[in-house]
């Protein structure tokens, strides 16, 4: 039978320097590690070459989270845009170098303007996600698109079924479980989108708002989730994401899947 392999995302060390932070990961005793190309950990030649030191050293299987920090692939002023692709292009080389297996990047956001242009955020997160895809084969990197909450433009299952029947090029889903859980929808993925999902983050939250909780420290129905998991087959990477309880968390989803 199959199962998902368990992986830890470096964000819960994202206020430390990038020197301790990897200093951490091998004391997570995990193969799959994702790190967060932002903030204190951006990334660059060096950091790229300590962290495949560490990968090699450990057998390590790395994905790459794109910068997301003031970062809007549908960012209506044309300079910021054209800064904020080069950032992302520029993630993708980096995750090219380290051999990452995955970069995970997140879709357009509404801003404050647009009121004033319908539609046009939609239109560019579409053109600039296959841009992306496009640069992103050109080196040999797979890239998945994650959902999120407002004001991004894909949140729920209906926008991500429309941007899969607008574009046809192979771009995956990140299933992340906190976001979907702030709009009940977190079963509804499972159900309507299995074959679209390639990667997911695992945190838990009141419902509320994004807390990245450890798992079960939350609402989410935990068996539940690995139930449906279990039922589409996903034999990818369960990342989990959260800030606090990381190692207990990770023993819990290790158990839930045995």
């Amino acid at each position: 039978m199959v199962k998902p392999r368990i992986g830890v995302s470096m964000l819960h060390c994202l206020a430390q320097p990038f020197d301790r932070m990897t200093q951490q990961i091998p004391k997570n005793e995990i193969r799959y590690v994702e790190i967060v190309d932002d903030g204190l950990h951006t990334l660059n030649k060096r950091r790229v070459s300590a962290l495949k030191e560490i990968g090699e050293s450990y057998n390590l299987k790395y994905t790459v989270h794109a910068p997301f920090a003031g970062i809007n692939i549908a960012m209506p002023s044309k300079p910021l845009l054209v800064a904020t692709l080069k950032r992302l292009k520029q993630s993708i080389v980096n995750a090219s170098t380290l051999d990452c297996q995955l970069w995970i990047f997140h879709p357009a956001m509404k801003t404050g303007i647009s009121m004033f242009y319908p539609g046009m955020d939609w239109a560019k997160n579409v053109e600039n996600a296959n841009l992306l895809l496009d640069f992103a084969a050109d080196h040999g990197v797979h890239i998945a698109i994650e959902n999120v909450m407002e004001p991004f433009v894909m949140k729920n299952v209906e926008e991500f079924g429309r941007f899969y029947s607008e574009s046809s090029r192979d771009i995956g889903l990140v299933l992340d479980t906190g976001h979907a859980n702030l709009y009940g929808q977190l079963s509804s993925f499972l159900a309507e989108l299995p074959e679209k999902i390639v990667h997911i983050h695992a945190h838990d939250n009141d419902g509320k708002s994004d807390q990245h909780r450890g798992i079960g420290y939350g609402t989410i129905k935990w068996e539940d989730f690995a139930a449906l998991v279990r039922k589409v087959s996903f034999d990818g990477v369960i990342i989990v994401e959260s800030v606090e309880h990381v190692k207990e968390s990770v023993d819990r989803l290790r158990r839930l899947f045995g």
